[in-house]
């Protein structure tokens, strides 16, 4: 239904000597004095402070350096190599590399057969769902279990989809209050008030058998966090403008839906996503014209 859509404190440790208590003795040289210790219990002792810091500092480090070219790797679309980056840290309770290794599979299932996608999605799925059970605060594991919940529901049937379809919008309305500056959250709260209000008969007949009181939503609505999208980071996707403009046509206001959909229409494509964005605003803008 939905479109397929560290810091780590280091402390430089100061280690000033005052006590007394150790054996030693003080030796001049000009102007300038040493101390030497001659205690080889306290000389271990430093080695090994020394050690475990350098040891927790280069852990730190590699698991910094693994989110970075992650991150790095998606802004390239570089889905399968973030899953072999990531794939063996599954059970690593951090947070940050699962949300980010179940973003990637569900980039990846995008592009699979339907047999392939399906496991990738169930996989993810699983991953994401550990996530929250370690922080259900974190704000992008809520929106990646959001995204994946929908896609697994999707491959359950159309009945499991419309069941999901509150819990889907519980996690994306919790990651936008955990970060209301991201603005593709703010679109897929957007969308999904979009195909909600959509919805044909016979889908509605459908979510009327499963609950007492189906989803319900507006156009009106879907165009406020389109909106409030476009306000935190303007032109950040091409969808974005094109579902403005559709809203606008739905809500029958065709001068605002012209404007949107040219600004669709000339986006710089970067992806199939945003070609078909293109597509469909053209489309669109010649059916009005």
């Amino acid at each position: 239904m939905f479109r397929r859509l560290v810091s780590f404190l280091r402390f430089n440790q100061r280690r000033a000597i005052t006590s007394t208590s150790f054996e030693g003795y003080k030796t001049t040289v000009g102007k300038k004095s040493r101390i030497f210790y001659t205690s080889g219990s306290f000389y271990a002792l430093s080695l090994w402070k020394a050690k475990k810091t350098e040891e927790n500092e280069s852990s730190m480090t590699t698991k910094e350096l693994l989110i970075a070219k992650a991150d790095a790797l998606f802004e390239q679309e570089e889905y399968k190599q973030i899953y072999d980056l990531l794939s063996g840290f599954k059970n690593s309770k951090n947070v940050e590399i699962l949300w980010r290794l179940s973003r990637a599979m569900y980039k990846m299932s995008l592009s699979a057969t339907d047999v392939e996608g399906k496991k990738i999605i169930f996989e993810a799925y699983n991953i994401i769902s550990s996530a929250l059970e370690i922080d259900e605060n974190n704000w992008a594991a809520q929106k990646w279990m959001a995204i994946i919940l929908d896609a697994k529901s999707g491959f359950e049937g159309m009945k499991s989809r419309i069941n999901q379809l509150h819990n889907v919008k519980k996690h994306m309305i919790k990651a936008s209050e955990l970060n209301p500056k991201d603005a593709t959250t703010l679109y897929l709260i957007g969308n999904w008030c979009y195909q909600i209000s959509d919805l044909t008969w016979y889908q509605r007949k459908i979510a009327s058998a499963i609950f007492g009181q189906p989803p319900t939503s507006s156009y009106e609505e879907a165009l406020i966090y389109f909106e409030k999208a476009e306000i935190v980071d303007p032109n950040f996707y091409s969808q974005n403008l094109l579902m403005i403009g559709k809203t606008f046509l739905k809500l029958n206001k065709k001068e605002d839906a012209l404007k949107y959909l040219k600004l669709a229409s000339e986006f710089l494509a970067k992806n199939d996503e945003d070609q078909q964005a293109k597509q469909e605003a053209q489309k669109l803008l010649n059916s009005i014209s």
